[in-house]
């Protein structure tokens, strides 16, 4: 018999319904599995609180699932894996967890990220890198690599990760599951601790869009704690997902097949497009005129963005504060040098200087106007086409370390990324085929608001592929 754990939220939940398992049991064997292959460092906590009990018949009611270490939780430790929050216990729920608690589901545990969601490697985290579930030397993508990991492992069946520049899509492409990002609003934002405001969005990691369609139908929807939430209602995501495929016309965006992209990449996701057209999709060659400028702009934006959210932290009010300090200034500097990492600190110098009198205009204000530039392009391409698709990294996933000391060299993993939430964008990656033995990521990408188009173009690639059956270690 099949373990529902690996086979995904579907199959977890029909157990459950079926009495072949019980919420208690499922929630052990993930906790289990998840200290069993501690190996991966996926997880910073495991979650021990008692859940409440559903009373309603949701799809996720029973089912485990985790939580990336930058959502708040209460009364359980939240990190976002930095010594500044090393010891920092939320007193309230992020939006998005309370909505899954609502639904039913249940936590397992806290997933290890990026530094305050800062890379693209999962190598920036105070409590050490997360290793990637098909090769252990090979990083599982970033920031939220935990999550990602930790679905591909077959200790859950879904967990939550944030998006800033691709943080939920790239992650997804190299460990080989489906990462759903949905337009800026989609999703509350209360409750989770802001690295750049103006492009986290919450989303989902899974086995399939099927799983990221359950989930977003949970998490969906206006919240008045969110001044940046949409104020429209949830859909059915669900029960969109058998529309058809015939007359769908899918953007094949030039840039995304540019210089970087390992030929093995290029190679699978041609071979992915392919098999939408035998599925009746109609393949459309697209431009998209500033796509150069998505890295440059994003690398100013987000780091200015960050530098004023961790201004909070000071070592006065929460967080980590340092031994005897001399004076208000030691306090503060000391308090900050020590808690945030090196990553962190580099971004918060640029941002400060790219927000600095003098700078503001060349830099901070000139980074805007390239943003409208970019919405602006993928505004002109939805009036030709539906969907935009393209390699979601240009790589598969690359060595622990082979990266680090290269800033530019990591940006350029999110090259594929960073421009679809510069636009606010909903946009997923689906395991696409294998190259040297490593999953490769199709992105889709979508108009404002059209998730439901975008999950149905996805599960039916699903229906017909096995790609995102496949297990590390070969596994079926």
């Amino acid at each position: 018999m099949s373990d529902p754990l690996d086979e995904g939220l579907r199959a977890c939940a029909e157990a459950l319904r079926e009495n072949r398992t019980d919420a208690d049991a499922l929630a052990g064997e993930a906790r289990r599995r998840a200290a069993a292959r501690d190996d991966l460092n996926a997880f910073v906590s495991l979650d021990t609180r008692v859940p409440a009990r559903s009373a309603h018949a949701s799809p996720l009611a029973g089912v485990p699932f985790a939580q990336k270490d930058n959502f708040c939780t209460a009364g359980l430790r939240t990190t976002c894996a930095s010594r500044m929050l090393d010891g920092f216990v939320p007193p309230y729920e992020s939006a998005v967890g309370e909505r899954l608690q609502a639904a039913g589901a249940v936590s397992i545990g806290k997933t290890n990220l990026d530094e305050f969601a800062m890379g693209s490697s999962n190598e920036t985290s105070h409590y050490g890198p997360v290793r990637n579930p098909w090769d252990p030397t090979r990083v599982p993508g970033g920031s939220s690599g935990g999550s990602a990991a930790a679905v591909a492992a077959g200790i859950v069946p879904f967990a939550t990760g944030s998006d800033t520049g691709g943080s939920v899509r790239q992650p997804a492409a190299f460990c080989g599951v489906t990462g759903l990002k949905p337009t800026y609003g989609r999703v509350s934002r209360w409750g989770l601790i802001a690295y750049a405001s103006s492009l986290d969005c919450p989303g989902v990691l899974a086995r399939s869009a099927e799983d990221c369609a359950c989930v977003l139908g949970a998490i969906a929807g206006h919240d008045p704690r969110d001044a940046t939430s949409a104020a429209r209602p949830a859909e059915d995501y669900l029960a969109a997902l058998d529309a058809p495929l015939a007359g769908l016309r899918i953007g094949v965006a030039r840039p995304y097949f540019g210089a970087g992209v390992e030929a093995g990449v290029g190679a699978a996701v041609q071979a992915a497009l392919a098999e939408y057209e035998r599925l009746g999709a109609r393949l459309v060659e697209i431009d998209l005129p500033h796509a150069h400028l998505a890295i440059p702009a994003y690398y100013v934006i987000a780091p200015a963005e960050a530098s004023s959210n961790l201004a909070r932290y000071d070592g006065v009010r929460f967080g980590h504060r340092c031994a005897h300090p001399r004076s208000l200034e030691d306090l503060y500097t000391r308090s900050r040098a020590e808690g945030f990492g090196a990553e962190v600190r580099r971004r918060i110098l640029i941002g400060t200087f790219a927000l600095s009198a003098g700078y503001y205009d060349a830099y901070y204000l000139s980074a805007q106007k390239a943003r409208r530039l970019i919405a602006g392009d993928f505004d002109a391409a939805f009036a030709q086409v539906d969907l935009i698709a393209g390699p979601t990294a240009p790589t598969t996933a690359f060595a622990l370390g082979e990266k680090s000391a290269d800033p530019l060299a990591m940006a350029a993993a999110d090259v594929n990324t960073v421009a679809v939430n510069l636009a606010g964008l909903p946009a997923l990656s689906i395991p696409a085929g294998l190259h040297a033995g490593l999953p490769v990521g199709l992105q889709l990408i979508a108009p404002a608001f059209a998730e439901a188009r975008l999950l149905a173009a996805a599960h039916r690639f699903q229906q017909a592929t096995d790609w995102h059956r496949r297990r590390p270690g070969g596994r079926p």
